[in-house]
């Protein structure tokens, strides 16, 4: 029995079916965001950005407002700031010491191909899986995150960047 149990720990395969609920959704996620990112065809874009992005949505923040929002350094803003290059712009300020950015035009033009393709995305789900089943997994995963305290952070666009 031991010597079974050591080999089940042995192997580099899992069983997905083994995996909590949280892990399935996240995995689902990324797969999500995987062929988001392949279709937009950006290299430099990464998933990171779009917590950056989330915020921009209703117009220019600084980047200490960033960083409070985030609950990361505004060194770590900054840097995210500058990989997303051409997306964001700089903002105007009544404050001198104050950096402020805005999404560009290229920016709100790479969020609306993401929304574009993740509907694409969903209506590929919908084909394959059927309207009521991709229904019931979104009210299940919908109603597990109200259980547990997450819905409002989705809501108030307050999701933090994993650490």
């Amino acid at each position: 029995m031991v010597a079974q149990l050591w080999l089940c720990y042995q192997t580099d395969m899992l069983d997905p079916a083994s995996l909590d609920l949280g892990y399935l959704a996240q995995f689902l996620g990324d797969a999500v965001n995987a062929e988001v990112l392949k279709a937009l065809g950006n290299a430099r874009l990464k998933v990171s950005h779009g917590y950056v992005v989330q915020h921009l949505l209703g117009g220019p923040r600084s980047i200490g407002e960033l960083a409070g929002l985030l609950g990361v350094t505004q060194q770590a803003v900054s840097k995210t700031v500058r990989e997303m290059g051409p997306l964001v712009k700089p903002a105007p300020s009544d404050d001198r010491r104050e950096h402020r950015v805005a999404l560009s035009a290229r920016g709100l033009a790479t969020v609306q191909a993401t929304r574009a393709h993740r509907q694409g995305l969903d209506r590929r789900l919908r084909k394959r899986l059927g309207d009521r089943r991709v229904d019931a997994a979104r009210a299940l995963l919908l109603e597990a995150l109200e259980l547990l305290g997450g819905l409002d952070d989705v809501r108030h666009r307050r999701v933090r960047r994993p650490s």
